[in-house]
This record gives C-alpha cells, sequence and structure tokens, in this order.
C-alpha cells in the first residue's frame, strides 16, 4: 500500500495553480498538506523544474497529481525519490522519448484548439473557446476568472519528448473525467 501525507497539483495548459481552488481544501481537510504548483508553460523542462520545486517544499512520501498537459510534467517529474505515487487526471501518461504532440494526434482535435490566438511566441485560448469549450460546465462566473489567468503557452511547449516515464516505476491511477454536454443547463 502506498502512502502519502503530501499533494502537489500540477496544472495543465491554459490554466494556472488557482484551477486547484475547489480541490485543495478537501485534501487539507483529510490532513494533507498540498501544493499548488505555477507552472510557466514555457517549456517541459522549465514546468518539471518548477514541480520539483513544488516537492522539495514536502517531507517524506508525496503524490503527484497532473491533469492535462501536466501528464506528460509529472511522468517527468515523477522519477523523484520524494514522489510515491502519480495521479493522472483526463491527462496522458507518455513513455520515454514521447512527445505530447505526437501523444495528442492520436486523438481528436479538441473543440478549444480553434480558439487558439498567437502572439509574441505564445498562445491563449479565446474567451469564447475558453468559456465554451475549455470550461464547459463550469459555472460562469467562475469560468470568466480561470479565463482572466489562464496560463498562456509557448509555441513550442508540446514539442518536448520526455525522457522517462514515471508511471513504469511509480504506482498510478488514472481518471478520466465524463464527457460534458456542449450546452448549458
Amino acid at each position: 500500500m502506498t502512502t502519502a501525507r503530501n499533494v502537489v497539483l500540477v496544472h495543465g495548459a491554459y490554466a494556472d495553480g488557482s484551477s486547484w481552488a475547489d480541490v485543495v481544501p478537501i485534501l487539507q481537510s483529510a490532513g494533507l498538506t498540498v501544493t499548488a504548483v505555477q507552472n510557466p508553460l514555457t517549456s517541459l523542462a522549465d514546468d518539471v523544474a518548477a514541480t520539483r520545486r513544488a516537492l522539495a517544499l514536502n517531507e517524506g512520501p508525496t503524490v503527484l497529481a497532473g491533469h492535462s498537459w501536466a501528464g506528460t510534467v509529472i511522468s517527468e517529474a515523477g522519477a523523484d525519490d520524494r514522489v510515491s505515487a502519480l495521479v493522472y487526471i483526463a491527462a496522458r501518461a507518455p513513455d520515454a522519448g514521447e512527445d505530447y504532440a505526437a501523444l495528442a494526434g492520436r486523438f481528436p482535435t479538441p473543440p478549444a484548439s480553434a480558439g487558439l490566438v498567437h502572439a509574441g511566441g505564445f498562445a491563449r485560448l479565446s474567451e469564447t473557446a475558453f468559456l465554451e469549450d475549455f470550461a464547459n460546465g463550469v459555472d460562469r462566473d467562475r469560468a470568466r476568472v480561470l479565463y482572466a489567468v489562464q496560463g498562456a503557452i509557448s509555441d513550442t511547449l508540446f514539442a518536448s519528448r520526455t525522457t522517462v516515464a514515471a508511471w513504469r516505476t511509480r504506482p498510478h491511477l488514472l481518471l478520466r473525467l465524463p464527457p460534458r454536454s456542449h450546452h448549458r443547463p
């Protein structure tokens, strides 16, 4: 059985650490020490470095959880000795040597991708794409806040290749989110 006192939460693309705001108090009320990473979204190496800095804040075994793009990040950073288990939340778990873009290419293109706005070597989702596709089903006021704080990603972010696949050596859990309706209630 894997035990841990700590959880490090890693956000995906077009998000920031505040996307975990509803999860953090639940984990804290269970007695866990929780850290939400603030990924720079400039490269896999930079995101892994930010995750390793968050891991270093904790003593003892730590569960590393990632959503979406962060599946790639935790696959690389999860080889850290402090990591006792990995949790992939609607995230891909690449093998060593795989890149996110090639892995993502095996699946249909997400509708939100049509709303990417590129400027200065970075991309963000348009407000419409964010609210209607990316955060569809999230309370509208909360979704607007998440839109305002979304992280811009480097145009080259998804080109990096992992060097390890931590899920090969660590216990892991893959969580799929149920499909959402594209219609608001």
